[in-house]
């Protein structure tokens, strides 16, 4: 007996597309427009100036090396929590993986709050490694700390259903043939886990970058030293200063898209190497 499928309607299509492309339109291609009409008001020479300011360069470094490091980080923590998570069965294996969501549940703020009463000088830990001279709060390991916090879910719930899709006769056969765990990993997992991991780094990235919340406190905002550019823009903002508030935004957006674009470029390219 076979199955026949009815083929979708042109009407039905015509109206899915047009509420995609509505949605789409007043989510993300208005807003930004309206970003870019902003920005021009202040020229070519306004947007080149944000890379002159000291203050601004400064900021624009530290929120991209922070956020690369942050993302590093959680490549590897966001896969050890998904390998432990399916590979092995434990007492309180549910309450960590339902822990794991807390972060996209918590408010950013309370994070935040949270990390620097904990991190800071008279903290729990902090107070422990104080006297190694070790200091978290209020510097750039504060930040990547607040970081890794709010992005390790991403790398989690992205790998953790291709690991669980993964047949274990991969790994059998592997080892029937004489593979070590270390090659049975490297060439028959990886490559499977690799687009997954990728995906999941760039949106660890990508939140890591934009993040203000969990950062303002516990960075200290020290400009110069410990200052993000979403706190920059904010204070511009404050300053009524909003062509260069939406200058350094949009440098900020170009240069977000073009490293995200580059993550899905090599992810899409690993996906096709493996169909």
């Amino acid at each position: 007996m076979s199955i026949t499928t009815k083929p979708y309607s042109k009407t039905s299509f015509g109206l899915s597309l047009g509420t995609t492309v509505f949605y789409i339109s007043i989510m993300v291609v208005i807003p930004l427009l309206g970003l870019f009409f902003q920005t021009a008001s202040i020229g070519w020479k306004g947007i080149l100036d944000v890379f002159v300011d000291d203050r601004i360069r400064g900021a624009l470094y530290l929120t991209f090396t922070v956020g690369a490091v942050s993302a590093c980080i959680n490549l590897v923590v966001g896969f050890l929590f998904a390998w432990v998570l399916v590979r092995y069965q434990f007492p309180g294996r549910k309450l960590i993986d339902t822990l794991i969501d807390l972060p996209f549940t918590l408010p950013t703020a309370v994070a935040g709050i949270a990390l620097t009463t904990i991190y800071a000088k008279n903290g729990w830990i902090g107070s422990l490694l104080d006297p190694y001279g070790i200091k978290i709060a209020y510097t750039p390991a504060g930040i990547v700390l607040a970081l890794v916090f709010i992005g390790f879910p991403f790398v989690v719930r992205t790998v953790q259903p291709v690991l669980e899709d993964l047949p274990k006769e991969l790994e059998e056969s592997a080892f029937c043939l004489g593979a070590t765990p270390f090659q049975t990993f490297r060439k028959v997992l990886f490559p499977e886990l690799w687009p997954s991991l990728l995906a999941g780094t760039g949106m660890a990235f990508a939140r890591g970058i934009g993040e203000y919340g969990s950062v303002v406190f516990i960075s200290g905002n020290l400009p110069g030293k410990t200052e993000i550019l979403p706190l920059l823009i904010i204070t511009k903002l404050e300053q009524y200063e909003y062509a260069k508030a939406t200058g350094i935004a949009v440098v900020m957006l170009v240069l977000s898209f073009i490293i995200m674009f580059t993550i899905n470029y090599f992810q899409n390219r690993s996906s096709r190497k493996l169909t």
